[in-house]
């Protein structure tokens, strides 16, 4: 594929792709720099994109994985309230945030042992917020199939905390 061959075929496609990786990380920066590397991966392998029925398709798919990958990395500083009071909370005295902080990291720990689309649904749903059609967009599986892995993916974490906690006592 020459370079004017990828203006026609790749090009029209930068406003769709665009809006998709906005849409999934809900900041222009980092949409931008997103829609460069997924230009420069399908110029770096403009040799092999013939090989693609819909190369508009495999753009797409390469925008989401790329931006999946960007919102597994962020660093996420949310806050857990699990008895109705936040760990750095000033009401709380140091034995509340120490319980508070350990609960947490048995529930991030719990979380890494689940499968990976268990953890990455659970990810879009508790922790970035999306709704369920967002969910299916993102991650191509159906709502039902989200709602059952979300389900799924809670009780696990949940019967593993119960699990820990008995097992301290």
């Amino acid at each position: 594929m020459d370079l004017q061959e990828f203006k026609t075929k790749v090009l029209p496609a930068k406003q769709k792709l665009y809006r998709m990786a906005l849409f999934l990380l809900q900041n222009k920066e980092e949409a931008e720099d997103i829609l460069q590397d997924v230009f420069l991966k399908l110029w770096s392998n403009k040799h092999k994109l013939h090989a693609y029925a819909s190369i508009e398709a495999f753009a797409m798919s390469i925008t989401k994985n790329l931006c999946l990958d960007k919102i597994k990395s962020r660093k996420h500083k949310h806050v857990v309230d699990v008895v109705g009071m936040e760990i750095d909370s000033a009401e709380a005295n140091p034995y509340q945030r120490y319980e508070l902080t350990d609960q947490v990291n048995k529930v991030h720990e719990l979380v890494k042992l689940l499968p990976e689309q268990q953890r990455l649904i659970l990810h879009l749903r508790d922790v970035e917020g999306y709704g369920y059609e967002e969910i299916e967009q993102v991650t191509g599986v159906n709502v039902n199939a989200i709602r059952v892995a979300l389900s799924r993916a809670r009780k696990s974490v949940r019967d593993g905390l119960l699990k820990m906690e008995n097992y301290a006592l």
